[in-house]
């Protein structure tokens, strides 16, 4: 093995690395702003992953939609949502939800490793170096358009869940009174009078 090659092993092996620390941030953390933190490291680390395999068009939309955008509405969204803390441990305890988590992590870990063990790889030096505008647009375009548009979808579906899941199913929150009770219920947590 030569130099170069222990160092591109080395470095897939430090986006691997991030990627589960990041998802191991993004499980355990107790408050919600190092949980967006933990998933903007572990989509870092995919973006890596991307550079590594020789794919400079998904690097740059990794960094730009998922970190850039993705993780910045969902920390505008921590910053303007309320979310009683009672409300937010009953969900994540309950065992329809655990469940609901394990067997669609379940799912989607054989659905990846099917696809995986079904596709021919081609080696990278075979593949096309070709990283011109008109290159990348043609096979945006044409050749990844639909799998484009399914991310899309799938994207669309988690966002939604997500505003469900913390607007709790269609009950009344904080969110959905008049300003007025907002600031009431919050002092009637903190156990306060109002003057």
């Amino acid at each position: 093995m030569t130099f170069y090659q222990g160092i591109a092993e080395g470095l897939f092996f430090a986006f691997v690395i991030l990627v589960v620390l990041g998802s191991l941030i993004t499980i355990r953390a107790k408050m919600l702003m190092k949980t967006v933190l933990g998933l903007a490291v572990a989509l870092l680390g995919v973006a890596g992953i991307y550079f590594y395999l020789g794919s400079m068009f998904l690097t740059l939309m990794q960094i730009l939609v998922y970190i850039g955008a993705i993780c910045i509405v969902m920390i505008f969204g921590i910053m303007v949502g309320y979310t009683p803390t009672e409300v937010a441990e009953k969900s994540i305890k309950d065992w329809r939800n655990k469940f609901l988590a394990v067997s669609s992590a379940v799912t989607a870990f054989l659905l990846i490793l099917v696809c995986v063990l079904k596709t021919h790889w081609v080696p990278a030096v075979a593949g096309n170096r070709d990283f011109s505008v008109v290159h990348l647009g043609h096979e945006f375009l044409y050749t990844y358009c639909l799998a484009f548009e399914l991310i899309s979808v799938i994207l669309l579906i988690a966002i939604v869940g997500a505003i469900i899941l913390a607007r709790g199913g269609g009950a009344k929150t904080a969110v959905d009174l008049p300003a007025e009770k907002k600031i009431s219920a919050v002092r009637e947590e903190k156990g306060e009078t109002s003057v």
